[in-house]
C-alpha cells in the first residue's frame, strides 16, 4: 500500500458508487466517505456509518471542473467565474441549486448545493478519471477528528464501507466552505469555515480582473 491511486482503483470506486455502494477514498485535503449523489439509501448508509445527523447536508464532488460545469447549466456568468477562479482547489463552494440537483446530498436545504473539485496531486490523479460526481462528507464520525492517514479514518467506517482507497498520508486540514449564494445577485460571498485556503486567498481569487 504505497498510497499511489491508480486507473484500476478509480475504476472500482466507480463501479462501487453506481451500485450503490459506500466508499473511503483520499482528497486533496482528508480522507473522505462517499456515495451515489442520487440514491436515497447510500445515502442514508453513509450517515449511519458516520453518526451524522440526517438534518446536516453532505457536498457534491466532481472529480474534474468542466463535467462540474456541463451539468451545472443553470449557473450564471458571474458563478461560472467565481468556479473557474476556486476550482480545482481545496474549497466547498454553496451555490444556489436552482434545478434542486442530488436531493439526497442537500438535506433539508434542498435549495443548496455544496460543490467540491479537488485539486489532486500527481500520486491521486487517476481519480480525476472518474466520471460521475459523488456525495462526500470527512471519513469521520460526526464531530469528531478529520482523518489525515488511512489510519486515522474509525474501524467503523473502514468495516462498513464497501470498498476503501488508501491515498497515504494527505494534508490533513479540510476544505474551506465559502457561501455564493449571492454572488450572482448581489457580488457578495462570505467564507463559513476556513479550512486549508485562506480568506485572504479567497479574496485575491474573487478579485475582479483588470484588464
Amino acid at each position: 500500500m504505497t498510497g499511489e491511486i491508480g486507473e484500476d482503483d478509480a475504476r472500482r470506486m466507480e463501479a462501487c458508487v453506481a451500485g450503490g455502494g459506500v466508499a473511503v477514498f483520499p482528497t486533496d485535503t482528508v480522507y473522505g466517505v462517499c456515495c451515489d449523489p442520487e440514491n436515497e439509501h447510500a445515502a442514508r448508509r453513509l450517515y449511519e456509518l458516520k453518526d451524522r445527523p440526517g438534518e446536516r447536508p453532505a457536498a457534491v464532488m466532481f472529480f474534474a471542473l468542466e463535467p462540474a460545469l456541463r451539468t451545472l447549466l443553470e449557473l450564471e456568468g458571474a458563478e461560472r467565474r467565481a468556479l473557474h477562479a476556486l476550482l480545482p482547489g481545496p474549497v466547498t463552494l454553496l451555490l444556489p441549486n436552482r434545478a434542486l440537483r442530488f436531493a439526497p446530498a442537500c438535506g433539508p436545504d434542498p435549495a443548496t448545493l455544496g460543490l467540491r473539485v479537488p485539486r489532486l496531486p500527481d500520486r491521486l490523479a487517476a481519480l480525476s478519471s472518474v466520471a460521475r460526481p459523488v456525495m462526500q462528507s470527512s471519513a469521520n464520525i460526526s464531530g469528531q477528528p478529520d482523518a489525515r492517514e488511512l489510519a486515522d479514518v474509525p474501524a467503523r467506517l473502514l468495516d462498513g464501507a464497501d470498498l476503501v482507497l488508501n491515498g497515504g498520508e494527505l494534508p490533513g486540514t479540510p476544505s474551506t466552505v465559502i457561501d455564493l449564494r449571492d454572488y450572482a445577485s448581489r457580488g457578495e460571498w462570505r467564507v463559513v469555515r476556513e479550512g486549508a485556503l485562506s480568506t485572504m486567498a479567497v479574496q485575491q481569487m474573487l478579485a475582479p480582473k483588470c484588464v
